[in-house]
């Protein structure tokens, strides 16, 4: 069974369209990349599904039953645009309050039990004021675990992260989803970061998705090249172009041939042209390379 299926949703705003005839399947237990422009539509189908917004049309159901069932909806658990705490509490007695809004059972330990899970069990007693982003993030995640959720929507958890509160932040969604009973919705402009966690994707362009595909399928589709630095790289670049279909200088100074060849193949060709290389190798695009070729109507 999908944590999450949405077909032809549309939500309107007057007489602006935000979403217009969306369809999403989140697996059970996957990390769903949710990917899109701003203004595309992401916040507001995160916020119907998390029953925030109204819908206009269309469906949402969630394992298997209506969006607005009592029963799924106490199995949601949200983070969207900030954690709602108030910052001269500490982070123990924030999560308290929180626990007890939602008449979670046994208070006290499942405060214990998510504020382990984020990393933040030696730091409950920080004014929450006190805290860094990275933190904040952190109590926000073990807000919306409380109540033990079987699915999560995450609205841009990664903004303003150091290199260490990403790495932080990695673990701790795939430790949440590791027992494959539990799913992630995030969305994130991070493409890098979101594509070392991410097994599924949605791409939503001006309200529509565009695009859905598993992490093993975005592999397979982003294409392979075989890069390379020479000494004279206009010359080179003229010889490539004279012989193969598709040759793009990169933002690192790299010329990037995209057509099936090996590495031994571009060598022997320049060599035999007076061209010496050097350096070269293979490498592969990433997601958000993919991402910008699909917005620019790349294949």
């Amino acid at each position: 069974m999908n944590a999450v299926e949405i077909r032809n949703l549309s939500k309107n705003f007057g007489a602006k369209q935000a979403v217009c005839g969306l369809n999403m399947t989140v697996p059970t237990g996957a990390i769903y990349g949710f990917i899109g422009e701003n203004g595309s539509g992401k916040s507001t189908t995160e916020k119907m599904i998390c029953g925030l917004l109204p819908i206009n049309g269309g469906s949402i159901k969630l394992y298997g039953k209506d969006y607005t069932d009592a029963d799924v909806r106490a199995s949601i658990g949200v983070l969207i645009e900030a954690p709602g705490c108030f910052p001269g509490l500490s982070v123990w007695d924030n999560m308290l309050l929180q626990a007890a809004n939602l008449s979670v059972p046994d208070a006290e330990k499942e405060v214990v039990r998510v504020l382990k899970t984020v990393r933040m069990e030696g730091a409950a007693g920080n004014k929450f004021k006190n805290c860094s982003l990275g933190m904040k993030q952190r109590v926000g995640i073990a807000m919306a675990l409380l109540g033990n959720p079987t699915l999560l929507v995450l609205d841009e958890p990664l903004n303003g992260l150091d290199a260490d509160g990403m790495r932080i932040m990695r673990e701790i969604l795939t430790d949440i989803v590791k027992d494959g009973k539990r799913s992630i919705v995030i969305s994130s402009h991070l493409l890098g970061e979101l594509q070392k966690v991410a097994t599924h994707y949605g791409i939503i362009r001006h309200g529509k998705m565009i695009c859905e595909m598993t992490a093993d399928e975005l592999d397979a589709s982003c294409r392979t090249y075989v890069a390379l630095l020479a000494g004279e790289m206009s010359r080179t670049k003229m010889l490539l172009e004279r012989k193969y279909s598709r040759v793009e200088e990169d933002e690192a100074g790299y010329l990037r041939v995209y057509d099936p060849i090996t590495p031994e193949e571009v060598v022997t060709y320049l060599y035999k042209n007076g061209v010496t290389i050097t350096e070269i190798k293979t490498d592969k695009i990433g997601l958000e390379e993919y991402y910008i070729d699909l917005m620019k109507g790349g294949k």
